[in-house]
């Protein structure tokens, strides 16, 4: 017997070795073809440490999940699971092993009387060492019974054990399997109920599903849990064993769970089971009392309206329309846009981070197709579609319906004297959290109609802030999203409501006009995603919780977490070839210009992006060249820039093109979805031809620059983290790259402009001449208006107004400098600087006579 056992008792069930036979192998992978495996998604095997012992662990007991990953493992070449603690396997055996384990259990039991056991006799930790991975299950039907009661061994407690008494690292990998990623539902189908849902799917259902509906099953790998840095923690190394294996088993399955919702969503329930739950929550039921007796309104009344407000503001969230509308935002994606550029690795760090609590989800704000195209995004990527923050003004028939089943919830534009709307507002907020749902809105509180980012709206975010505060989740995780377009389908809108124009409500007819956007083509979407930021993790690097803040110092977080989001949109912005052409065009100062010429700036403007390290869209970077000669074509197509008639006698010269003045504007939106990557140069540039010599030393464009960043602070939003000292020399030793500055050979901290330089710094500086002109045309305003003479709409027409004088008399030179957008943020900015009227020409005089000064550099 010894001869045929090798000379040993350790033959298992337990054990399938990694080379099955031919035909086993070849049915099982045929069998389990249909399951889809992401590559990213080995990365956090191929990823682990060299000498690491790998166990593999899932939520619950399943010889189907076990085969899967024995097989795909496999064949894939990575550590396959071979050992399964707790599982027994005998189809798949080769025979002759089947011949060894019984030889094996009945030789034993006749020499020992007694079974054998491989945690007691230390086969798993043998097999393991000599680098065979793991296979366990934490939970199934009877063991917990077996392992409390009956003082069977834990798997989890016995590797606690071994790994105290070896050196090499264990790691444990959790796997998820999903049958589909509609949510868990409060109420079962019948279905469900029969055979099972698709957390749990019975035999019947799992095998239709993997037959029928091929390539819907997936897998998940999990972070993986490093054993060592756990049994070695603060807070585990005084612990117990019993107590270490029940804290880790828990945090396995908390981590396992907290995955699979970020794919699925959490439970999702009635509309009428989340009202009840809102309506009847004893803190909402203190304030209707409270509200009733105030206003001296009979309670029943009260109870209708709160009930009434929350039909007017929830969402109605369905699986089947978010299905439907995934194939709808595909076919638009693919169709009037040539597809969807998205940063996969920004994505994932995304997806990680939301298994940490709820995703606030805020990309930048500028088409009505960007909450579409994020959630078809998310959606096709294993993530659940996020309940969505809408403007009131999208609530209109049917489209307001179709929206509420897709996630959007609606929102009031102001809450001004409505409390228990506000009240109830709140409470549907904090129930969403609560329940982990991800949430999605736009800081910028509306579309952005100029191109660039709208400094952020507060209200939203500081709700938010209050809800956390509140208790409703343990953390919040931020998400700064960018989604740009090389041409933006609302264009033609935006510059009417730019130019003066009022904006047209949303209604059913503007639907049936969008039929016509599907005949033309609009370019590439491009979305980035910035790294996500943990609510809590940002409090505990300042120390303190919102708890412990006061309504100031809660207000002044809202503000800085605010423009964090925004300048975090940003960083993550993509430049498009469309964006630098619209500058090349916009700030070059002849009249007559050729391709070539255009494409020297555009070139210009790329160099300096690359040493800024900016992300370009992947058109610039596979053939930028090709790019640029296709944003100037259809720049011509459009009629944005007009072919010059040539002379009889120059057939053979490069055709010259000109501005088509009518267009400006649409060329000014398009120059201001790259703008931002190029204000701290142009504040810069513009400082050192102010200085009007062409020697300067850094430390006089320190106060200038200052000056200007908080001229524009309506209009760019900046880092308070950087410096303006920090902002200057960068952009210093960017010029000094692009020999725009040469270093004085003697004297320190001192800069020659070069002749070229002159020039070129004029094309940085540029940027700022419509926003000069706009702030040049509120300040006169000012000047000839005395303080308090109208209201904020009056006042605004006659702005405008004012600014069609100057231009048509020619003291206004760029027609988009006549910005609705642009003269809001001057006089809300010259307001917050005491200028009122015409009783502060003093201040009107200081500011007037530096924008006059730095128009005449630009001249």
């Amino acid at each position: 017997m010894n001869r045929l056992l090798d000379g040993t008792y350790d033959h298992y069930s337990c054990l399938l070795p990694k080379k099955l036979s031919t035909p086993s192998s070849l049915l099982l992978k045929t069998f389990y073809s249909g399951i889809t495996v992401e590559k990213d998604q080995m990365a956090a095997v191929e990823q682990l440490p060299d000498d690491a012992i790998i166990v593999y662990v899932t939520k619950t007991k399943s010889n189907f999940e076990y085969l899967f990953y024995h097989t795909y493992y496999s064949r894939n070449g990575l550590s396959t699971p071979e050992i399964g603690f707790d599982y027994r396997v005998f189809i798949w055996q080769p025979l002759s092993r089947l011949f060894k384990i019984f030889l094996a259990h009945l030789g034993y039991f006749f020499q020992h009387l007694s079974f054998q056991n491989p945690y007691k006799n230390g086969y798993f930790q043998r097999e393991l060492l000599s680098g065979r991975a793991g296979f366990l299950s934490l939970v199934e039907k009877g063991e917990f019974y077996r392992r409390f009661v009956k003082a069977k061994v834990d798997p989890i407690r016995h590797l606690i054990e071994v790994q105290n008494s070896i050196d090499r690292p264990i790691y444990l990998v959790p796997l998820l399997m999903f049958f589909g990623k509609d949510p868990h539902r409060s109420s079962p189908s019948i279905v469900d109920m029969l055979f099972g849902n698709e957390a749990r799917p019975g035999k019947i259902r799992r095998l239709v599903t993997l037959f029928k509906s091929s390539g819907k099953v997936f897998v998940e790998i999990s972070e993986p849990v490093n054993l060592r840095t756990f049994v070695e923690g603060a807070g585990n190394q005084n612990k117990t064993l019993e107590h270490q294996s029940l804290f880790l088993r828990r945090n396995l399955l908390r981590q396992i769970n907290r995955h699979r919702q970020s794919i699925t969503g959490p439970v999702l329930k009635s509309l009428e089971e989340l009202k009840e739950s809102i309506l009847t929550n004893e803190r909402f039921q203190q304030f209707m009392e409270k509200h009733s007796q105030s206003r001296q309104i009979p309670m029943h009344q009260v109870r209708k309206k709160a009930d009434g407000y929350l039909k007017e503001i929830a969402a109605n969230y369905r699986t089947g329309l978010i299905k439907f509308g995934s194939i709808v935002v595909g076919y638009i994606a693919n169709t009037i846009f040539d597809g969807i550029s998205m940063d996969n690795d920004g994505l994932k760090f995304v997806k990680t981070a939301s298994q940490k609590g709820p995703l606030i989800l805020i990309p930048c704000h500028k088409s009505h197709i960007d909450y579409l195209i994020l959630s078809y995004l998310l959606y096709n990527n294993n993530m659940p579609a996020p309940h969505i923050a809408a403007g009131k003004n999208l609530a209109f028939w049917p489209v307001g319906s179709i929206f509420r089943r897709g996630g959007a919830f609606f929102i009031r534009r102001t809450f001004r004297g409505a409390v228990l709307y506000s009240k109830v507002f709140t409470e549907y907020l904090y129930k969403l959290l609560q329940e982990g749902f991800n949430i999605e809105f736009f800081i910028e509180g509306t579309r952005s109609r100029t191109g660039k980012l709208i400094p952020p709206k507060l209200g939203f975010l500081s709700m938010l802030l209050e809800a956390y505060k509140n208790g409703a989740c343990e953390d919040m995780i931020f998400a700064p999203i960018y989604i740009g377009y090389d041409r933006v389908l609302e264009e033609s809108a935006y510059i009417h409501e730019l130019e003066g124009g009022r904006k047209e409500p949303e209604n059913l007819l503007q639907v049936i006009k969008a039929r016509k956007l599907l005949k033309k083509r609009y370019g590439k979407i491009f979305v980035r995603f910035h790294e996500p930021l943990s609510l809590k993790h940002l409090l505990d690097e300042q120390g303190t919780t919102i708890q412990q803040m006061t309504t100031k110092e809660k207000n002044a977080f809202c503000r800085d977490l605010g423009f964090r989001m925004i300048n975090s949109i940003t960083k993550a912005a993509v430049v498009t070839a469309h964006g630098l052409c619209a500058s090349a065009i916009l700030n070059t100062t002849r009249s007559r210009f050729t391709f070539l010429y255009l494409k020297s700036i555009v070139e210009m403007y790329l160099n300096h992006l690359q040493t800024q390290e900016t992300e370009l869209a992947d058109t610039l970077i596979i053939d930028h060249n090709h790019a640029i000669d296709n944003a100037l074509d259809a720049y011509v197509q459009r009629k944005f820039i007009e072919t010059l008639p040539r002379d009889k006698g120059d057939k053979d010269t490069e055709p010259e093109y000109a501005v088509n003045v009518n267009e400006r504007t649409s060329l000014e939106y398009y120059k201001n979805n790259c703008i931002a990557f190029f204000i701290p140069a142009a504040y810069t540039a513009i400082e050192v031809l102010n200085r009007d010599a062409f020697q300067f030393t850094a430390s006089e464009i320190y106060s200038g620059y200052a000056f200007l960043r908080k001229l524009f602070r309506n209009d760019f939003a900046y880092d308070k983290e950087i410096t303006t000292e920090r902002s200057v020399r960068k952009s210093i030793k960017t010029f000094i790259d692009e020999a725009f500055l040469m270093p004085h050979q003697t004297l320190p901290d001192t800069y020659n402009v070069t002749s070229a330089g002159f020039r070129k710094m004029k094309l940085f500086a540029n940027f700022l001449k419509t926003y000069f002109e706009s702030y040049r045309i509120v300040l006169q305003f000012f000047l000839q208006t005395p303080k308090n003479a109208m209201d904020a709409k009056e006042r605004l027409k006659k702005i405008e107004a004012r600014g069609r004088r100057m231009y048509k008399r020619g003291q206004i030179e760029r027609e988009e400098a006549l910005s609705k957008v642009n003269y809001i943020n001057a006089v809300e900015y010259f307001i917050s600087q005491g200028i009122k009227g015409s009783d502060d020409a003093e201040k009107i005089k200081v500011y007037m006579d530096a924008i006059n000064q730095y128009l005449s550099c630009l001249q």
